[in-house]
C-alpha cells in the first residue's frame, strides 16, 4: 500500500470546513429569529460562556438615502440618538419641549433670512442670529448633559458606540447580562422617545469632524469627495458621508426628525443580541419594550441606478501633501454571483505581507510605503467599486505605482494563480470568518448584517462554501470583465511645493 500524506494547509482547510459545518448546526440550535407584529426582527444567539451580552441594532439607511440638500443627516442623527429621551437627559421635559420649539422657529426665521439670494438683510440677520441663540441657550437650562451614556456606564456597559456609512448605521455595545431589561427599555426608548436637543451644539462637532476627516485631510478630500464624486454620476454613492458643509450648516433638528421618522421605522431595523440570554426568556421581555415602537411602512429604496462607463474618468489634485495614487472599476452588488470572487481577489492582492501588491510594490521594488487593493468602495448594498490605492516612497511617482499596480492586474487577467495561493486564501477567509464569530460583539454585528442584506442570518456560513467554489478560471474572468480601461476612475495627489516664507526668501 501506498502512504498519502496531506499538506498541512489542506489538513487545515478540511478542519476548518468540517467546523463550519458544525458551527452552523450548532448555531441553528442557539439562534432563534423573530419578527415582530410592527416589522422589527430579533435575532437571539444563546452564548452563556459568560455573564454578559452584546447587541448590535442595524438600521437600514445611511448617506445613500439622503436627500439633495441633506447630506451628513444619517450622520448627524446617529449622534442625536444618544441625546436621551423625553424621560432621560431633562430635568423638565414640559418645559423643555417649548423651548426647543423656539429654537426651531428662531432656527427657521434665521436660517430664511440667511439663504436669501436677493435682499438679504444684514441687520436683520444679526437679529435674529442673536435670537436663536438666545433660545438655544434657554433651552440648555433643561439638559441633563450625556444621562443616557452615564446610565450605561453605571450598569457596567462597555464599548458604547455607533457607527454611519454609505450604506447603514448601526449601534452597538455590551453589558452585563443581569441587565437585560434595562436594556432593553433604553434601546427601544431612544428609539420611541427621540429628542434633538443640544442639536446645533452637536452640529458643530459633525462640522469639526468634517474638517478633520476632508477639509483638513487631502487622500479624504481626495477619495471621498473629487473621487467618488467623479466615479457615481447619478447614484447617490456620490454624496460624502459627513456631508457638504454647506449642508451642515443648513439642515435643522426639524430636518432630523423628520429623518428619522421617515427611516426609523421597526420594519427598517434589525436588532441582533449574543451572549448569555435564555431565548425563552429573553425574546418576550424584547417585544414587550421593542414592540412599542409603531408600525410604518418600509421606506422605500434607491431608485437611481449608475449608468455603465464607458471612458476613463481622471481626478488630479494639486497639494502640499504627500503623494498619493488611487484607481477604481465599478462591480456589481453583493448579490451578484461572483460577489465571493471579488473578496478573494482582494485576499490575493492585499491580505498581509505575502499579498502581491505588497511583496511587488513595497517589498520587492520598494516604491510603495503601502499599497491595497479591496472591494466594497465606498459601500456595498449598491453596485461600488473595487478600489487600488497606494503610496510612493520618497523619490518615487504616482506614474510608477500606476505602472506597478496595472502590471499586478494584467498578471490576475492573464495567468493562473497557483494551486497554493487560492488555497491559501481560502484557507485564511475560513479562518477569518470563524475567528470574527468568537467574540459576542463580532457575532451580533454578522448575524444583523447578513439577516439585513439577505434575510437570512444563515448566508453567513454560507459565504464559506462560496469562497471555497471560487476557481482560478473566475479570477481570471472576473479579472478581464472588470479591470479594463473604461470602467476605470483615477485619483491622483501630487505635490505642490510649500511657497517660501519671507524670511527664508529674504535669505537667499
Amino acid at each position: 500500500m501506498r502512504s498519502r500524506f496531506l499538506h498541512p494547509a489542506a489538513i487545515l482547510s478540511l478542519l476548518i470546513t468540517a467546523a463550519a459545518a458544525q458551527d452552523l448546526a450548532s448555531f441553528e440550535k442557539r439562534v432563534t429569529v423573530k419578527t415582530l407584529a410592527n416589522g422589527l426582527t430579533i435575532l437571539i444567539c444563546e452564548r452563556p460562556e459568560a455573564p454578559v451580552f452584546s447587541f448590535f441594532t442595524h438600521v437600514d439607511v445611511g448617506a445613500a438615502q439622503e436627500d439633495t440638500g441633506k447630506s451628513g443627516l444619517a450622520h448627524m442623527f446617529e449622534h442625536m440618538a444618544f441625546k436621551g429621551t423625553d424621560k432621560i437627559g431633562t430635568t423638565d421635559y414640559a418645559a423643555e419641549k417649548l423651548a426647543l420649539e423656539k429654537v426651531e422657529a428662531g432656527y427657521a426665521a434665521y436660517n430664511t433670512e440667511r439663504t436669501k439670494r436677493v435682499g438679504r438683510d444684514e441687520q436683520k440677520l444679526k437679529q435674529l442670529e442673536s435670537a436663536w441663540k438666545d433660545a438655544i441657550k434657554d433651552a440648555q437650562q433643561y439638559v441633563k448633559v450625556n444621562e443616557f451614556a452615564q446610565i450605561i456606564e453605571n450598569n457596567g456597559g462597555e464599548g458604547l458606540n455607533a457607527s454611519t456609512n454609505s450604506d447603514e448605521t448601526n449601534y452597538h455595545y455590551s453589558l452585563p447580562s443581569n441587565r437585560l431589561e434595562l436594556w432593553a427599555y433604553l434601546e427601544s426608548e431612544r428609539f420611541l422617545h427621540p429628542v434633538m436637543r443640544e442639536f446645533y451644539t452637536e452640529r458643530n462637532v459633525v462640522m469639526e469632524e468634517r474638517r478633520l476627516r476632508t477639509d483638513s485631510n487631502p487622500i479624504g478630500r481626495l477619495l471621498f469627495e473629487q473621487f467618488i464624486g467623479a466615479a457615481f454620476l447619478a447614484h447617490p454613492y456620490h454624496r460624502p458621508v459627513v456631508g457638504w458643509m454647506s449642508d451642515l450648516q443648513s439642515f435643522s433638528a426639524t430636518d432630523a426628525q423628520r429623518f428619522f421618522d421617515r427611516y426609523y421605522v421597526p420594519a427598517n431595523m434589525i436588532v441582533a443580541i449574543s451572549g448569555d440570554v435564555k431565548a425563552s426568556e429573553a425574546m418576550p421581555l424584547l417585544e414587550k419594550y421593542f414592540g412599542r415602537l409603531p408600525a410604518k411602512p418600509k421606506p422605500e429604496d434607491v431608485s437611481s441606478v449608475e449608468p455603465p462607463q464607458n471612458a476613463e474618468r481622471r481626478v488630479l489634485m494639486h497639494d502640499q501633501a504627500q503623494p498619493f495614487y488611487a484607481e477604481g472599476y465599478h462591480r456589481p452588488d453583493y448579490r451578484n454571483p461572483d460577489d465571493a470572487t471579488y473578496d478573494v481577489i482582494g485576499d490575493i492582492l492585499s491580505s498581509g505581507r505575502t499579498s502581491r501588491l505588497y511583496r511587488s510594490l513595497v517589498r520587492d521594488k520598494g516604491i510603495a510605503a503601502q499599497a491595497a487593493g479591496f472591494s466594497g468602495f465606498p459601500g456595498t448594498k449598491y453596485p461600488g467599486m473595487f478600489l487600488f490605492f497606494a503610496v510612493p516612497t520618497p523619490k518615487h511617482t504616482t506614474s510608477e505605482l500606476a505602472e506597478g499596480i496595472g502590471a499586478e492586474i494584467k498578471r490576475l487577467k492573464d495567468e493562473d494563480v497557483s494551486d497554493e495561493e487560492l488555497q491559501t486564501v481560502k484557507t485564511r477567509a475560513k479562518a477569518d470568518l470563524l475567528r470574527s464569530l468568537g467574540e459576542n460583539e463580532g457575532l451580533a454585528a454578522a448575524l444583523a448584517i447578513n439577516q439585513a442584506r439577505y434575510g437570512d442570518w444563515r448566508e453567513l456560513f454560507r459565504q464559506i462554501q462560496k469562497i471555497d467554489a471560487v476557481t482560478k478560471a473566475d479570477i481570471r474572468r472576473v479579472a478581464n470583465q472588470t479591470f479594463v480601461p473604461s470602467n476605470r476612475t483615477v485619483g491622483i495627489i501630487e505635490t505642490t511645493p510649500r511657497a517660501a516664507s519671507p524670511a527664508q526668501k529674504g535669505g537667499e
